[in-house]
């Protein structure tokens, strides 16, 4: 027997107007006015520049002004130096990077709410018909269940940040949601046209971030079928699927065995790279998992897990069956790789998003409630803490508050934007009419347990990247000390080798504009080492440098960082 009983008051959808502003109000800011950030962000920025100004060799073999970097794949950083191409003179190179990112996300959204509406339709799914009728119509709850899916695919702490750098996860986790409303399609009505368009899918995903997870994406998607006995969909999984993917992932594979860039090829490390993805599980990755999935997926998680509990006697029902095939696909690649990072925690968001708009309909009141007032706790705090170190920074009052800001980034100097201002001010306001709307007329609509924990994250985000963008760029940028260095560079020295961390590197040739040394120079005259001053008191060469043979001219750090020393050597005359 289905568990949900629901009269066609609860089924109203938001306006597409709503959805749209939502969206923008999530990827916008952060994606403008900033400096390419300290980590993933500068250094997929850094492969995008070099691209942009480089030739056929650099598009084809990924690297930072010199330095290989194979391990993902190069379909992201090729669509970033796209968009500076066409859009840098316009919105500055960097804005123009992350416009790849932010048309990745629009694409996940838009999958995620598709493939949601589509699964809500289907008959299995329905609700119960009421005794004297009443219920949704098949459409309206599908269009409900979408929004449903939308808000906590918007609420899910750990894509916010991911999916406004510039670098391959942004892109992944989208065409992961684009798979998944593709596979919804294929099962629903099987056709060739779309088990090609899933092959095209998947072997993007090879060009992105390697073969490993499209391959268990693939195996997946056969053991749905074979569960839920569709052999149509089967034989165009093996048929049409599977050898376009090989034939789309294998373009890049055979144009750089037949031009050889920089005469040698980055296949070797790239394969080596999706070897390390997979090795027998161990304590530490599934602590990792759960450890971190349990922020990393809120709000999604609970309303999963009660999902699957509510459906567990329809599991082979699509809605259930394909979003849980895909956690488990993405569980199991999480417990087999050692590497503890967040990106192999961002495939899980778009089907966990999925099942539990299925879970929302027969979430108890309480439990909604429960999860309402956490939001409106959480986030009013933290929205009140933003807006108090603002204040105190603009006033100088409470002293001990404003000073903190100067006292963490050295150097710093508060602005005051009334355009800034206004914004934080507007998104204030429109959160406190929501919380409002939400305690006092509590709505029947379904999308009501989980907006509030979207909007707060939103507001927060707008918050930060408005009212504190001017104090986080400076912390996490390396543009003042780029121009400090460069200035210290001798002219006429031709090429720096560098012994320094990509995001660096990025950073020092882009508002440097240094020469480092590319794939064939060996022999420059200058080298700038990077070293850790809570491990080391001074600067050390690497171990193939003599000391005797170099000698400091210039030494530096980041304001905001006193763990990093940067030293820039030059060769003493023999």
């Amino acid at each position: 027997m289905k568990p949900v009983r629901l009269p066609a008051a609860a089924t109203v959808a938001l306006p597409r107007w709503g959805i749209i502003a939502l969206c923008l109000l999530y990827i916008l800011p952060g994606l403008i006015g900033r400096d390419p950030w300290k980590g993933d962000d500068a250094a997929g920025f850094g492969i995008m520049w070099t691209m942009a100004h480089g030739n056929l060799s650099d598009w084809l073999w990924p690297h930072i002004v010199g330095l290989p970097m194979p391990e993902e794949g190069p379909l992201a950083f090729w669509l970033g130096a796209i968009c500076i191409k066409l859009f840098g003179w316009l919105v500055g190179e960097p804005m123009a990077a992350r416009l790849s990112t932010g048309v990745s996300f629009l694409l996940g959204s838009l999958s995620v709410w598709y493939a949601t509406y589509l699964l809500g339709r289907r008959p299995e799914a329905q609700p119960l018909k009421l005794a004297f009728g009443g219920q949704p119509e098949a459409r309206d709850f599908g269009r409900t269940l979408a929004d449903g899916a939308l808000l906590i695919y918007l609420g899910c702490l750990g894509l916010l940040l991911r999916s406004h750098e510039t670098s391959a996860e942004a892109l992944q986790i989208s065409l992961i949601a684009c798979t998944l409303y593709l596979c919804v399609r294929l099962l629903d009505e099987p056709a060739k046209l779309t088990a090609a368009k899933i092959g095209g899918i998947l072997g993007l995903l090879v060009l992105t971030r390697g073969w490993v997870l499209p391959l268990a994406l693939w195996i997946s998607l056969l053991a749905v079928c074979a569960y839920r006995q569709q052999r149509q969909p089967l034989k165009y999984l093996i048929n049409t699927t599977l050898p376009l993917a090989i034939v789309v992932a294998g373009i890049w594979l055979f144009t750089i065995s037949l031009v050889h860039p920089y005469d040698s090829s980055p296949y070797q490390s790239w394969m080596l790279w999706n070897y390390r993805q997979f090795n027998f599980p161990k304590f530490d990755s599934i602590s990792y998992l759960f450890r971190y999935g349990i922020w990393f997926s809120w709000p999604a998680w609970p309303f999963a897990a009660w999902a699957i509990f509510a459906w567990r006697k329809q599991e082979k029902a699509m809605h259930i069956s394909l979003p849980v095939s895909f956690l488990i696909c993405f569980g199991v690649l999480a417990v087999l790789n050692h590497q503890s990072e967040e990106a192999i925690l961002l495939p899980i968001l778009p089907p966990l998003a999925i099942l539990a708009a299925f879970g929302l309909p027969t979430m108890k009141r309480s439990a909604i409630n429960a999860v309402d007032w956490f939001s409106v706790i959480v986030f009013t705090a933290v929205a009140a803490f933003i807006w108090l170190y603002w204040l105190a920074d603009q006033t100088g009052w409470p002293p001990g508050l404003a000073k903190k800001p100067g006292n963490l980034v050295p150097g710093y100097q508060s602005s005051f934007n009334i355009f800034v201002f206004i914004i934080a001010l507007a998104a204030t306001v429109a959160w406190f009419r929501l919380v409002y709307w939400r305690i006092s007329r509590q709505p029947a609509v379904l999308w009501r347990a989980v907006v509030l924990s979207s909007g707060g994250v939103i507001l927060c985000w707008l918050l930060v990247q408005s009212l504190g963008l001017p104090w986080l760029d400076q912390k996490v940028s390396y543009a003042p000390l780029s121009k400090e260095l460069a200035q210290k560079v001798p002219p006429n020295m031709g090429c720096i080798q560098a012994h320094i961390g990509p995001s660096q590197r990025a950073s020092f040739a882009y508002f440097g504009k240094l020469q480092f040394a590319g794939f064939s120079d060996h022999d420059c005259q200058l080298l700038l080492v990077q070293n850790s001053k809570k491990s080391l008191h001074e600067s050390v060469l690497p171990p193939e440098y003599k000391q005797e043979h170099w000698s400091v001219i210039w030494s530096g750090h980041r304001a905001a960082d006193n763990d990093e020393l940067f030293t820039l050597y030059q060769r003493k005359q023999q």
